[in-house]
């Protein structure tokens, strides 16, 4: 068999990338040695990746084609992963000490699902907690300029949808070189993190300020970085068992418009902070996707109330408010434990983990626009079943939808549904083999959480619970789906074909 991909080049940028990664464990370093914590979780890692890193660049490399892309995205996840995990077992306390649990915790991390193997909070050192919050950053950094650089050329339909959608004549060139682009895009999100950082950490010096004193008197500097590192990136870990419930409601509502940013197209949000707000009033996904969280969270309030689990108030709308985005946006923070609730609004937040953000967002899951065509094809194959020699295209923001695209995403979403029916399954199978009780809905949410990059489910994998029980087996499976999923789908799935090396 003669290979048709030059694997060098993917092997030599993977090694720019292990390279660059070296820095944030450097940086942790430096947290562990100012809160007098080991340093050798970090220093190990930073060594090997650095070394790694430098060996790998020096490999002959050409421009990557579109095979080099995918094998490339694929390989850079899965590594960074690994990476990510040698701190959790080397720092050898609680859960993360086992490989197989650190390893879902960085694979978690990296792909900003935000499901947790983590049960004592408190045994961890400070900079091993904060490593989980930058794996996720990174995370979302690097979906974003893949998303908006990468993937919308690679995968489905990607760049015609966001180019329709943005009114940008190509979401790829916002500058006149991807490498450019890149550095507008992660400026913007660097941007963004440290403006709710500092509205997180002014909130809590304000307060004895004005005579507030509990506005919000919990949040120090320190998780002011770590839950501004993992809104923006839509991603959801906390150092904190409680997640955002441990803070006070400004604190909650702060975060609220911290996830829905996060989930918003950044094209449109580059355009809106050059004062253009046009292109955001005009798209459709962002109208729907409004749409969605706000009805959503209606659906859940009215529910609690005819439950008698809230009265009407700030309370009630605050609680649903944020769990419906948490969900909606794939971030999976809590202020509650949801898991408690009735059956109503339980499923209404399963159905919203299969939505998601915005394309060209730090989110994950399906997505709005996605959604957004499929509903308007099928409107769309009901009229023309009535009116058989119709021509009726599909718009998008008026722009007609090419048909192969159309095609394009109703093979995702198909393929996206049938992964997630096997994986339900296989939960169910393999934790009744290890005798582990998991209901059917709880292994539904499992496994819609992790494949869809959710975070929190149901049951004992619930917000305020942990994936830790699983059998090993269940959460290398569940590692692979993370990853799958994160990257969506196709770059993996390529790699399995005869026709990608050969052809």
């Amino acid at each position: 068999m003669r290979i048709r991909v030059d694997w060098r080049t993917s092997v030599s940028v993977l090694g720019t990338i292990l390279k660059i990664l070296a820095l944030p464990l450097a940086s942790m370093a430096a947290l562990a040695l100012f809160y007098s914590e080991p340093l050798v979780p970090f220093l190990v890692p930073f060594a090997g990746s650095l070394l790694a890193g430098v060996g790998l660049e020096r490999i002959e490399r050409d421009e990557p084609g579109p095979r080099e892309a995918f094998l490339l995205v694929a390989s850079a996840w899965l590594a960074v992963a690994l990476v990510g995990a040698i701190p959790f077992v080397l720092a050898g306390q609680g859960t993360l000490a086992d490989p197989v649990n650190a390893l879902f915790e960085s694979m978690s991390g990296i792909t900003t699902t935000g499901a947790t193997v983590v049960g004592r909070f408190e045994i961890h050192g400070r900079a091993i907690l904060m490593w989980r919050q930058v794996l996720q950053w990174l995370g979302g950094l690097g979906i974003l300029v893949l998303a908006v650089g990468l993937l919308s050329e690679l995968s489905v339909s990607g760049a015609q949808l966001m180019e329709t959608e943005t009114r940008t004549q190509d979401v790829t060139k916002l500058t006149p070189r991807m490498a450019g682009t890149a550095r507008l895009l992660g400026g913007l999100y660097l941007g963004l993190t440290a403006l709710l950082a500092a509205l997180l950490y002014g909130l809590h010096l304000l307060g004895p300020r004005i005579g507030v004193p509990d506005l919000a008197p919990e949040m120090t500097l320190y998780d002011a970085v770590a839950h501004a590192l993992t809104t923006i990136a839509t991603a959801g870990f906390s150092p904190h068992a409680k997640s955002v419930g441990a803070f006070s409601p400004a604190v909650q509502w702060v975060v609220v418009v911290g996830m829905f940013v996060g989930a918003t197209n950044f094209v449109l949000l580059y355009h809106l902070s050059r004062g253009d707000t046009t292109r955001i009033r005009d798209s459709e996904e962002f109208r729907v996707y409004l749409g969605v969280v706000v009805g959503g969270a209606l659906v859940v309030g009215a529910m609690l109330v005819l439950d008698g689990e809230y009265p009407l108030g700030e309370e009630l709308v605050r609680a649903t408010l944020f769990q419906v985005t948490s969900i909606v946006t794939t971030t999976g923070y809590a202020t509650v434990d949801f898991d408690l609730w009735s059956a109503g609004p339980r499923h209404v937040l399963f159905l919203g983990m299969f939505v998601g953000g915005m394309a060209g967002s730090t989110t994950c899951s399906i997505k709005t626009l996605r959604w957004l065509v499929v509903g308007k094809t099928f409107r769309r194959d009901l009229f023309t079943a009535v009116h058989p020699r119709a021509i009726k295209p599909v718009r998008l923001s008026g722009a007609a939808i090419d048909e192969d695209t159309i095609r394009d995403i109703y093979a995702y979403t198909l393929v996206s549904v049938v992964i997630f029916g096997l994986l339900t399954v296989f939960v169910v199978v393999d934790a009744s083999r290890a005798g582990v009780e998991v209901t059917e809905f709880g292994a539904m949410g499992a496994a819609a959480s992790t494949f869809l990059n959710i975070g929190p489910a149901f049951g004992f994998a619930g917000p305020y619970g942990s994936y830790e029980p699983f059998p090993d087996s269940t959460k290398l499976v569940m590692v692979v789906m993370m990853w799958v999923g994160r990257i969506e789908i196709f770059p993996v799935l390529a790699l399995l074909t005869r026709s990608f090396w050969e052809s």
